[in-house]
């Protein structure tokens, strides 16, 4: 029988929520988004490790190098230090934001409701939760096409479908993912723990078929991109803002994962184990293998799918399809599909439950990609790549987020003091207000002057193109920075 009255007791480390009838028929709870118990915080730092492993492993950390080689100037070599330097980086926001996860056991829009407010959480984390279902969306179609070329090298009367086969991939790799995370965070855990292994063996197995083919001394040094002369930094800059951006939704929603860890130790250890070093050899596997796919298959091509389907050999292309598909599988539930599902029952705990949440994260998903899967299946005629959505607008959207970040950092650290009333997170007026001010000033401030240093780009006004252009090359340390400084400002004084 429920008490009328919840109650908070300490175990170890941990806060736990006993829930009473006060909590459970608040409109701001359910039991998916409640504190998770003590007993449910299983994850070792080797749990958190394989996340971050079966996360990093995927098809656009392939391409990183490739897209800091093309579209931010920089050499092979400069690329793949830039990369590691990002991960070292975001590693600082991931572990202080997953702190109060560890803690209290709730997820990432209960603990904006402590910096922006009970009902002001809800927008930046559907802020958040676009993005996710952007990059579900584009992590689904990869796995289709892995799913298509597996098909085709088991029946070679699949391949013929072409296009058509490779929406069709596109569903089947939906239900698939979906099927994982309506089986909760432990089906996740167990599958990370199992794709973690398996994908390092096949990236090592895809490095050593490539190295005979190149010379790993000259590759690194091919000449940088840029104009003649023009100096470094600004190029370097804008491309660490957007490979920190790569990560920026999960230094947000961290919490949703860090809530399942043993301890902080646990949630530190493990990314910082399974983070910086796998996005590093896999984004270099990456531009080794592109590199070598000239002398490999006869063409350049920059994705390891497309690559492998070349290969003339129908039982190592489904070998390899299959581990690719794990792949997609791993980094699709963890990083797109959870955070959008606690979001969206943030908005309304009594109507959206997890798997509501679940199923509404997937169309919107199919929603966001209905232009790709329409070109493919011949019925519309567009000029944007799949690359241009995930090297530009994600991205670039994402280091809209850091303020975000810096604001959340803050309001625990500093403003909070580690200190939260969980009780009056999962209720109405009961010592939160509905809309943090604070929050709101921090975040659309920085958020403001990003806008408008990325119009000085675009537009001939000189004045914001003198002041304000390098804003948005620096966007997500200039956002971060100034949100949680503003941040502490404003909430200092209210």
């Amino acid at each position: 029988m429920r008490a009328a009255i919840s109650q908070l007791r300490t175990v170890g480390e941990h806060v736990e929520l006993e829930v009473g009838d006060d909590i459970a028929n608040s409109p701001r709870y359910n039991d998916d988004i409640a504190p998770t118990k003590a007993a449910q915080r299983t994850w070792t730092k080797w749990h958190v490790a394989s996340l971050w492993v079966g996360m990093a492993i995927c098809v656009p950390t392939y391409t990183l190098g490739g897209v800091l080689t093309a579209y931010f100037g920089l050499s092979v070599a400069e690329a793949l230090w830039t990369i590691l330097i990002a991960n070292i980086v975001v590693l600082i926001p991931l572990t202080l934001n997953a702190f109060p996860g560890t803690r209290y056991g709730i997820p990432c829009p209960v603990v904006l409701r402590a910096s922006f407010g009970i009902i002001g959480s809800n927008v930046p984390s559907l802020v958040r939760a676009l993005v996710a279902c952007g990059w579900f969306g584009v992590q689904t179609l990869f796995g289709g096409i892995a799913i298509h070329l597996f098909l085709s090298a088991m029946f070679p009367a699949w391949a013929a479908l072409g296009g058509t086969g490779e929406v069709i991939g596109f569903f089947i790799f939906w239900v698939m993912n979906i099927a994982v995370v309506i089986r909760g965070s432990e089906s996740i855990k167990l599958l990370e723990a199992l794709a973690a292994p398996l994908l390092l063996l096949v990236a090592l197995g895809l490095l050593f078929w490539a190295l005979p083919k190149i010379s790993v001394s000259a590759l690194l040094a091919v000449p940088a991109t840029r104009p003649e002369g023009a100096p470094l930094i600004g190029y370097f800059m804008a491309g660490l803002t957007a490979m920190v951006g790569f990560w920026a939704t999960l230094s947000l929603n961290i919490p949703d994962f860090s809530r399942f860890a043993k301890s902080q130790r646990a949630q530190v250890y493990g990314q910082i184990i399974g983070l910086p070093l796998t996005m590093f050899l896999f984004a270099g596997l990456g531009v080794v293998l592109t590199a070598a796919s000239v002398e490999l298959v006869g063409e350049s091509i920059s994705d390891p799918i497309n690559l492998i389907g070349k290969i003339d050999s129908p039982l190592w292309v489904s070998l390899s399809m299959a581990m690719i598909i794990l792949a997609t599988i791993s980094t699709n539930t963890a990083a797109n599909i959870v955070s959008p599902t606690n979001v969206f029952q943030n908005v309304a705990p009594k109507l959206i439950n997890e798997n509501r949440g679940v199923i509404l994260t997937g169309i919107i998903g199919i929603i966001l990609m209905s232009w790709e899967l329409l070109k493919r299946l011949g019925l519309l005629d567009t000029d944007v790549s799949l690359e241009s959505l995930y090297s530009n607008w994600l991205i670039g959207y994402s280091s809209l987020l850091g303020p975000i970040a810096g604001i959340m950092i803050v309001d625990y650290f500093l403003i909070k003091k580690q200190e939260y009333n969980v009780l009056a997170l999962y209720q109405d007026n009961a010592g939160y207000p509905a809309w943090n001010a604070a929050g709101f000033i921090a975040f659309l401030v920085p958020v403001g002057l990003t806008i408008a240093a990325l119009l000085a780009d675009k537009t001939d006004i000189v004045f914001l193109e003198r002041y304000l252009s390098w804003f948005y090359d620096y966007g997500w340390f200039t956002g971060s920075a100034l949100g949680g400084l503003i941040y502490y400002v404003v909430a200092r004084r209210s």
